[in-house]
């Protein structure tokens, strides 16, 4: 059993004469010292040097006592000066998760976590809102009142999931740090998250435009503006830099430094998942030629380690990128184009993808590699020296379909064959057309001919494959496929009524 006693370190006199009081542990012939808010001089201390004032002896006699009582609920015989320190120091009153939540913020900032510590940051606070107070205790974070808070968030697309999960993490973190259930020591009570159900967030909103709706952005006439540097045309070189570059994201090029660019090509690491992958997210992207004057026009001063001025200009990659988007929001807003419609730089990200997979021929797992996602290989990508030419060669393609031709997209192409319904109403004669009849499934007849001006005569030329058994008032489908365009379009004709 560990003991105390009430004591002063000699040594530490303070300048006014007064000694500062301590009660000494002992466990295991091992010493340490717990400091108490009580000070002594000379005449509160006997002529061996300890203390004897009656009033500093109650106080710390209480503490002692309570100290003792709890010790004596637990078996602490085996453990060390320091445990019992420990235990002793953190009393069964309840914890401030708002205290524990700032500091474990504080802990992943160190950690070199910044941009997932602010998703923590502004979950806690937005919880602190809905409680009224910056001094959240554990002891209040009951299911109930949880769960009242989560239906506070059910309009929002990300953060109903996001915030609440944020909060989970803080609470199973103080939970392995207050309680120790081997040793009964439970500052925490109880964990209401199993008894919490957390939303799924809304499905993620689809941003990429069309290789078209690319070039009339970046033809736009960039709006006037007083500044030397305005909005509108950093919104614009920097979208044009996601596009070219793979889909990066705006903070890689943000955090580029000079070291991190030669041989023409961009060497890096995602900020976003370098922590979280085994490769440390990795990345290498050729730099195309219709960036190098970008690259010119913002290179930082030679004092500067980044690559880019952006840094120089502004504070945090979060104020960089917000003014980017604004500068984008501008163009798009002098384009005439609906609020609900107006872009923002991860538009041009998904674009690349969506280009990439649709224009350009490109898998899912080429995309994904070009886009520096892991694509379910976080663990192999982690011990193999990869090639990175297969993401330069398909984002050439990209930059090449986008900036150097006039070729539609292939999503604005099916689009406009859906919307124009009958497509087939005007066509040339001499284009090879293929008719064919169905009635519940089965295939009733098919021709294959030219010299057809509409529709309705290739249907006219399906109408004596309907045999007479098919009731009146029944529909029956026509599949027409022009074979020289390979279009295709389906009509429902009623027996009675439409032939």
């Amino acid at each position: 059993m560990a003991t105390f006693k009430t004591c002063v370190q000699t040594s530490k006199r303070r300048k006014d004469g007064f000694y500062q009081v301590f009660i000494r542990v002992i466990q295991h012939k091992k010493i340490a010292y717990i400091p108490t808010n009580k000070y002594v001089n000379e005449h509160g201390l006997s002529s061996k040097s300890e203390v004897c004032d009656p009033y500093v002896l109650q106080y710390c006699l209480q503490k002692i006592t309570h100290w003792m009582d709890r010790l004596n609920r637990v078996e602490s015989e085996n453990w060390t000066v320091k445990e019992i320190v420990e235990y002793v120091k953190n009393d069964d009153g309840d914890v401030c998760f708002s205290d524990y939540a700032r500091q474990h913020n504080a802990n992943m900032i160190n950690n070199g976590m910044e941009r997932t510590a602010k998703n923590y940051r502004l979950a806690y606070e937005h919880l602190e809102r809905f409680a009224g107070t910056n001094k959240v205790q554990f002891s209040m974070l009951t299911s109930a009142f949880l769960m009242r808070w989560i239906k506070t968030l059910e309009h929002t697309h990300r953060a109903k999931e996001k915030y609440p999960i944020c909060i989970r993490q803080i609470y199973k973190s103080a939970l392995l740090e207050f309680n120790d259930e081997e040793r009964e020591v439970v500052r925490i009570k109880f964990n209401p998250w199993p008894k919490i159900q957390i939303p799924r967030p809304d499905k993620a909103e689809q941003l990429a435009i069309l290789p078209e709706e690319c070039r009339d952005f970046f033809n736009a006439p960039v709006p006037e503006s007083r500044f030397v540097s305005p909005l509108p045309e950093l919104g614009r070189d920097v979208a044009k830099m996601v596009l070219c570059l793979g889909g990066i994201n705006a903070v890689d090029l943000y955090n580029m430094k000079k070291e991190d660019y030669y041989n023409g090509i961009l060497h890096y690491k995602r900020a976003k998942t370098k922590k979280f992958r085994a490769d440390e997210a990795y990345m290498e992207m050729r730099v195309p030629p219709i960036i190098m004057p970008l690259i010119e026009k913002y290179k930082a001063a030679k004092s500067d380690s980044h690559l880019f001025c952006f840094s120089a200009r502004h504070t945090t990659s979060d104020s960089f990128n917000a003014n980017v988007n604004i500068g984008i929001k501008k163009i798009c807003e002098s384009m005439n184009m609906p609020k609900e419609k107006w872009y923002s730089v991860y538009t041009f990200r998904h674009t690349w993808g969506t280009i990439a997979q649709n224009d350009c021929g490109a898998s899912i797992a080429e995309v994904a590699f070009g886009m520096n996602h892991s694509a379910g290989h976080n663990v192999t990508r982690g011990y193999l020296k990869l090639d990175f030419t297969p993401a330069w060669e398909l984002n050439e393609k990209v930059v090449e379909l986008v900036f150097f031709t006039q070729k539609k997209g292939r999503r604005s192409r099916e689009l406009r064959d859906i919307q124009d319904g009958n497509v087939f109403e005007r066509f040339s004669p001499y284009y090879l057309m293929r008719g064919e009849a169905f009635f519940r499934g089965k295939l009733l007849g098919s021709i294959e001919d030219t010299g057809f001006n509409n529709v309705d005569e290739i249907i006219s030329k399906l109408v004596p494959f309907v045999p007479d058994e098919v009731p009146e008032r029944c529909n029956v489908m026509f599949r027409i496929t022009n074979l020289d365009k390979q279009q295709t379009a389906i009509y429902e004709r009623m027996k009675g009524k439409g032939f």
